[in-house]
């Protein structure tokens, strides 16, 4: 009885040893596959120039300007509803290289998105500048990403209250690591903004490539 015992405690052990191996294994791998996914998605996935327009505020990041983000040009791609459209009156802070003119009026209830641009694990975070109209003006931000099986996904990243003079948003998430890894390595978003108390201006809509620094 006792040597059965023994033998019964014996193959407990080997089989717990046998599970812990497979486990490091199976552990092993899913981390060579971050990894690797990782090394995949922090380059660059498109060829837009980039700039360090947050050094005023202690960011050195490198950014790209979304396609009509500083809204001194073409708004093609851009998806206006509820009044919102240019509008005389741009930062002060020239962080585009130079003075602009415009910049995107958001009346309450109004939405602007963006066209969709490419990121990947290696485009973190976004910014842009905002100011309000007179009163307590509350911004909603949401970053959609277009994933082949899914469709079009919103996701939240946050709620921006803005004053009343020009000031850049700190860092929002872009969830881009997630996307990116559910769609390959790589995958396209667009940001789009909703008023939801007030009047508001936005300008300047950058994304960090983290590409350099």
């Amino acid at each position: 009885m006792s040597r059965n015992r023994s033998r019964s405690k014996y193959r407990r052990r080997w089989r717990s040893l046998v599970l812990a191996g497979l486990c490091g294994a199976a552990l092993f791998a899913l981390s060579a596959q971050v990894a690797s996914a990782a090394l995949i998605s922090t380059g660059s996935c498109d060829a837009s120039s980039l700039r360090q327009p947050f050094t005023h505020w202690g960011d050195a990041h490198w950014y790209k300007l979304v396609s009509g983000g500083d809204f001194e040009s073409s708004l093609v791609g851009w998806t206006l509803k509820g009044g919102a459209g240019r509008i005389a009156g741009s930062e002060p802070f020239h962080v585009t290289g130079s003075g602009g003119a415009s910049s995107l009026l958001l009346p309450p209830g109004a939405s602007a998105q963006t066209p969709f641009t490419c990121v990947n694990a290696g485009y973190p975070a976004f910014r842009f500048f905002g100011r309000n109209n007179g009163l307590l003006s509350t911004v909603l931000v949401q970053v959609q990403y277009q994933n082949p099986v899914l469709g079009l996904v919103p996701i939240p990243v946050g709620v921006v209250a803005l004053s009343g003079s020009w000031q850049p948003t700190l860092r929002m998430l872009t969830a881009s690591l997630v996307g990116g890894l559910l769609s390959g390595g790589a995958a396209q978003i667009s940001i789009r903004f909703t008023a939801l108390t007030g009047s508001s201006q936005i300008d300047d809509v950058y994304v960090d490539p983290r590409m350099k620094g």
